[in-house]
This record gives structure tokens, sequence and C-alpha cells, in this order.
């Protein structure tokens, strides 16, 4: 394959947009935001669609919907569960099961603004350091929350954990979200890239558990188009997932991102001007688009 001289690649760039550079930023900033304000328009304002927070809320006074974390914790705790709250967190756990786990942390969790703006702006400071914890130390911090809740009989980790602290802060109004906010935002910004969301935080380890099974995919289906830039590795909070589907054309590798850590956030769309990446779904293992294949066929 011939790598696209400069100009080529210069074209291409100016072919996209500002909004199709952040499309899937902008659907996620707006689906935060929406979320939210659904969460706030009762106390503010009287209105309630949805009663409740992230852990535990009825919509509309008919849908209940329960953080299926949550539930296990107070499992391992021998707490009592309700019929409504058993019912929410099988409707969540289907949901994520068919989305994937951790779009709950690029396109739910309040945390993921703050950890995105200090990724943004260690890149404007050419701010270089690598991380102090391997990945898998989020999933040995959810194993200690079950522990945890299995020896003290509570949701010991609920006292402390910020995304729950945060979840709450912003609903009530109250000062300690924004403190919370910073901490994370100067610790990624300072310490360690991503180190929160990408390292430690177990409650994105326990939705990556139902990224395994996650329907909805993001495929390098136009790989042959890659000319190695390395934007979509420097963008993704989880690169370790692009490359077997974005190098793997050698040894017939899916062109699908099947890493459980994949965040769907479609950071890797936006930053492509070659446009490498789609959403797609698991079953689809197209390489090529079918565009492409007629475009490189009539040349």
């Amino acid at each position: 394959m011939n790598t696209p001289t400069p100009d080529i690649q210069q074209n291409d760039s100016l072919e996209r947009s500002w909004l199709q550079r952040h499309k899937w930023l902008l659907l996620r900033r707006l689906t935060q935001l929406l979320v939210f304000s659904l969460f706030l328009i009762g106390p503010l304002a009287g209105i309630w669609i949805i009663k409740g927070n992230l852990s535990s809320s009825l919509t509309l006074d008919i849908l209940p919907l329960s953080d299926p974390f949550i539930a296990v914790q107070s499992l391992f705790a021998g707490q009592y569960l309700s019929t409504v709250i058993i019912t929410g967190a099988i409707i969540v756990s289907l949901f994520y099961l068919l989305v994937g786990g951790r779009v709950y942390c690029s396109w739910l969790c309040p945390i993921n603004i703050a950890t995105d703006s200090a990724s943004w702006l260690r890149k404007k400071l050419n701010i270089k350091s690598s991380s102090l914890f391997p990945r898998n130390t989020r999933y040995w911090l959810l194993t200690v929350t079950f522990v945890m809740a299995l020896i003290t009989g509570t949701l010991s980790w609920e006292l402390i954990n910020p995304v729950s602290l945060v979840q709450r802060g912003i609903i009530n109004g109250l000062l300690i979200s924004g403190l919370i906010l910073l901490v994370i935002f100067l610790f990624d910004l300072l310490i360690s890239r991503d180190a929160w969301c990408g390292h430690i935080c177990p409650v994105g380890a326990f939705y990556s558990l139902f990224g395994r099974m996650g329907v909805i995919r993001i495929s390098a289906y136009q790989r042959n188009k890659c000319d190695n830039c390395m934007d979509c590795f420097l963008v993704c909070p989880e690169e370790q997932v692009i490359h077997p589907a974005l190098h793997g054309e050698k040894h017939n590798a899916s062109p699908l991102i099947l890493n459980l850590n994949c965040t769907n956030c479609g950071r890797c769309i936006d930053v492509c001007d070659k446009q490498v990446f789609k959403f797609t779904s698991r079953f689809n293992h197209s390489t090529i688009s079918n565009e492409y294949q007629n475009q490189e066929s009539s040349q």
C-alpha cells in the first residue's frame, strides 16, 4: 500500500469540517447534559421526569433503573434487594450488554468531562508522564469493593466512591462535586494521563465486563487507508484496544475493536482524517466498505 503524499493528506484533512471532526464529542456532551438536566429539572422546576440519581431512579413513575454495580455490592453485603431494585438492575444490565458497558464511562459519567479536559490540556501543554499504575489495578480495586462489602456488611466503597459522590453532588448542588472533579482533573493533568478512568476506577472495570458481549462496536473497516499518523492512538483513553483491529490485517484479524475496555466514545472516528473508523455491530466483520471497494475498482 502506497503512503499518501503530504499534499494529499492535507487535502483529505480539509475535506472534513469542524463539526465532522467533533461530531461524537458533541453528541457525548449533549447526552451527558441531557441526562443530568432530566435529573435536575425535578428539584429545580418541580417537573419530575426522573426521580433519584444514577444509582437508582424512577422515570415517569413507571420505569425503574438501578446501578447493577451497587446491586452486586448489596448482594455481597447481604442486604435485601427489592423487586424494583432487581428489575432496574436487570434493565440497565441488558442495555449495557447491547451497547457495551464502558459506554457508561464516556457517555454518562460526570467525571468523564474532567478527565477529557485534563487529557486535552496535557496535549496543549505537552506534559509527558507515564502511568503510575498498571491498567489491571482497576480490577484489583473492583475485587476490593466486593470484599469490603462482604466483610463490613455495608456499601463501604460508596462512601468514598468519587463517581457516586459527584453524581449525587451535582444533582443536589453540593460543593463536594466540584472539589472531587478538580482533584481528579489535576491528577490526570499533572501526574498521569487517563490515570483515573484508564487505570484506577473500579466502576469502569465493572462495566467493562459487559463489554465482552456488546453489540455496538467501532470498526477499522477501512484500515487499508491508514497512514500510520497515530492520531487515534494519541486521542484514545484506552489506546491498547486499537492495535488488533487496525493492524491485524496480516493475521486476518477482525477490524472490529472487540476489547472489553473500548468506551465507544468515537474519538478515533472524530480524529481520523482518512475515515478509517465507523460505528457498526459486532456481527459486521467487513474490512473495506462497499463505497471504498467501488472507488478502488474504478481506478
